[in-house]
């Protein structure tokens, strides 16, 4: 009995940090990508790990910045899908990846997993509504 708590704990916990995690899916991709662009031009690895830090924040830094001086809601709502997309499509395949051998049926797997995305975009959104809000008016 208590190996089936400790196994439904460190599953709920490792949901949890896949979930932190796929919120931030863009800063990612673009971190991955700078640091294998870098990296390829032979820069070494701990440049090329600067580097793609750097361009991970300075993904965020401007969503925060369009966020803080757009006073059009639809530029602002379009700044916010831009870093949502990439959750969506992280939240999807985590979902999938969790629940594809316990659902058989493809139209439900493919709906949970939609509602799965559909959830990590909009904390994904309000994640980064709430720091470009927090640090602007600081």
């Amino acid at each position: 009995m208590t190996l089936i708590l400790l196994a439904i704990s460190l599953l709920t916990a490792l949901c949890f940090l896949a979930f932190r995690f796929a919120i931030y899916a863009l800063p990612f991709m673009v971190g991955l990508t700078v640091f294998r662009f870098v990296h390829a031009t032979d820069a070494g690895f701990l440049l090329s790990a600067l580097a793609a830090i750097g361009a991970g924040l300075l993904s965020i830094g401007i969503v925060i910045f369009l966020l803080g001086f757009a006073k059009n809601p639809a530029v602002r709502f379009l700044a916010l899908a831009v870093f949502a997309v990439p959750a969506m499509v992280a939240g999807y395949a985590l979902v999938h990846g969790v629940t594809h051998d316990a659902i058989h049926s493809t139209l439900a797997l493919n709906l949970v997993c939609g509602a799965g995305g559909l959830v990590v975009g909009l904390a994904a959104m309000a994640n980064l509504n709430a720091l470009g809000t927090r640090v602007l008016t600081a």
